[in-house]
């Protein structure tokens, strides 16, 4: 398939509210990914069936995939639930150093690592505070989920 066609397809799920994008945060630094996207579905339902994968999630090998999606799509709900104004992106340098999920709103960029296991590690990127000074980043796990998709918290500072 061509690149076109698969935009265009792309852009067809988006409209269906099949799938959303998130673009790469940026303010033109040198070192910032810019110029690609990352993928999501707004129901892993849908994404398991487009690959044909519906083993239970512990028997999966893409469980850190399936749950950045789940994490991300109910956090961009719960917002259009509470129709509170956020910009969603993700976070990438040149270097790979990378944040999952960031929202920039009323100027403050905030950003999160979606980890699968509390016991992941993750460092906040020390470029993100250097570039974006008054940013804020944390870590999302199975033991924070549940808050930050239910009550629009804000990493601590």
């Amino acid at each position: 398939m061509s690149k076109d066609t698969v935009t265009s397809y792309i852009d067809l799920l988006e409209k269906a509210f099949i799938l959303f994008r998130l673009q790469a945060f940026s303010r033109n630094l040198r070192s910032e990914v810019t110029r690609s996207s990352k993928i999501y579905f707004h129901d892993n339902g849908v994404r398991n069936a487009a690959i044909g994968d519906f083993r239970a999630f512990a028997d999966r090998p893409d469980k850190g995939a399936l749950w950045e999606n789940i994490i991300i799509s109910e956090r961009r709900k719960r917002r259009s639930a509470e129709q509170t104004i956020a910009s969603s992106y993700f976070w990438r340098l040149n270097t790979g150093a990378e944040i999952d999920y960031v929202e920039e709103s009323e100027g403050r960029v905030q950003g999160w690592e979606i980890k699968l296991s509390p016991q992941a590690k993750a460092r906040a990127p020390k470029s993100l505070a250097v570039a974006y000074p008054g940013s804020s980043w944390a870590v999302i796990d199975r033991s924070s989920y549940l808050e930050f998709i239910s009550t629009l918290v804000s990493p601590p500072s």
